[in-house]
């Protein structure tokens, strides 16, 4: 399963100064953290960027992706990184469910040094940087990012590894490219102009994830064949062809976000959709989660974690 959640460069538009700009961007990260996303994306606004050019929201996210053991390596002195003391700890965890700092743990590490003997020096926060093999079937670079394995911390035993780097990937493109890749998966648009979140529409979005659920026509969606979340003749017939998808492994899953004062259908030059519908093809389901809201305003941080909440269930 592949989650990718895409923000827009204009995610600050509204903060007061670039300490509550870095904030938030803080509080998307973490939401990325808890809900083991795996994509970041930021994606375009020019009309609705704010006071810290388009490029701020992607240097903070990558900047708060990056182990803190790491950060003094990979990062210089930035002006966008003015407030970076104000971002939250992420406390990722690694995929086996070890901590950070056990033996047996996943690590990320940065080669600093490419020797001839098929060795390479990596820096993954421990005391001294290491020296580590290459596998026959890795080829690695100095500066990049690599996984390590740490067995045992005294003496020091690790290996390099080809598995996932803990945490989320943090890149930029274009809103319609990003919709348009292979893990797309089902793609769903956060907004308070969409369908609201029930639990049964929830119980059939999450049967659908775990059945694969395709975008566009890949997938046959709910179980009576109608797109994402359209269950209004079938919420009383959960059949069992529904109750074994969400026993499965979960698919691939896409969701994006609007910016403060400028959603989705604004970002997009759309009318606002009529219960979800705008005619608009490249979202299966637009969401709203969370109905009947108290505030004027859920702000883009708020509605990524309440967003992802409910999406992350299983039965």
């Amino acid at each position: 399963m592949t989650t990718s959640v895409l923000v827009p460069a204009s995610l600050t538009r509204e903060a007061e100064d670039k300490r509550e700009a870095t904030r938030k961007i803080g509080y998307v990260a973490r939401a990325a953290t808890v809900f083991r996303v795996d994509r970041l994306t930021v994606y375009p606004d020019p009309d609705g960027v704010g006071n810290w050019g388009s490029g701020f929201v992607e240097t903070v996210l990558r900047y708060a992706a990056t182990p803190p053991y790491l950060r003094k390596e990979v990062w210089d002195r930035r002006s966008e990184l003015e407030y970076a003391g104000v971002l939250p700890a992420l406390r990722v965890r690694s995929l086996t469910g070890s901590g950070s700092t056990e033996s047996g743990s996943l690590r990320q590490g940065i080669v600093t040094e490419v020797g001839a003997d098929g060795r390479v020096r990596v820096n993954c926060g421990l005391q001294h940087p290491i020296s580590l093999p290459v596998p026959g079937d890795m080829d690695v670079g100095e500066g990049e990012r690599v996984s390590v394995r740490v067995s045992s911390r005294e003496p020091v035993r690790a290996k390099l590894v080809d598995e996932p780097l803990p945490g989320f990937a943090v890149d930029a493109a274009d809103l319609d490219d990003a919709l348009a890749r292979d893990d797309a998966g089902l793609t769903v648009a956060a907004s308070r102009y969409g369908e609201e979140l029930t639990v049964t529409k929830l119980h059939h979005l999450v049967a659908q994830l775990r059945d694969g659920g395709q975008h566009g026509d890949g997938g046959d969606g709910p179980a009576d064949g109608a797109r994402a979340g359209d269950v209004d003749d079938a919420a009383s017939d959960v059949d069992s062809e529904d109750a074994d998808a969400a026993d499965g492994p979960p698919g691939d899953l896409t969701v994006a976000f609007g910016a403060p004062e400028r959603g989705l259908p604004a970002i997009l030059g759309i009318d606002r959709p009529e219960r979800g519908e705008t005619g608009d093809d490249r979202f299966d389901l637009w969401l709203n989660t969370v109905p009947d809201q108290g505030s004027e305003v859920v702000r883009t941080e708020e509605a990524v974690f309440a967003t992802l909440a409910p999406l992350r269930l299983t039965e």
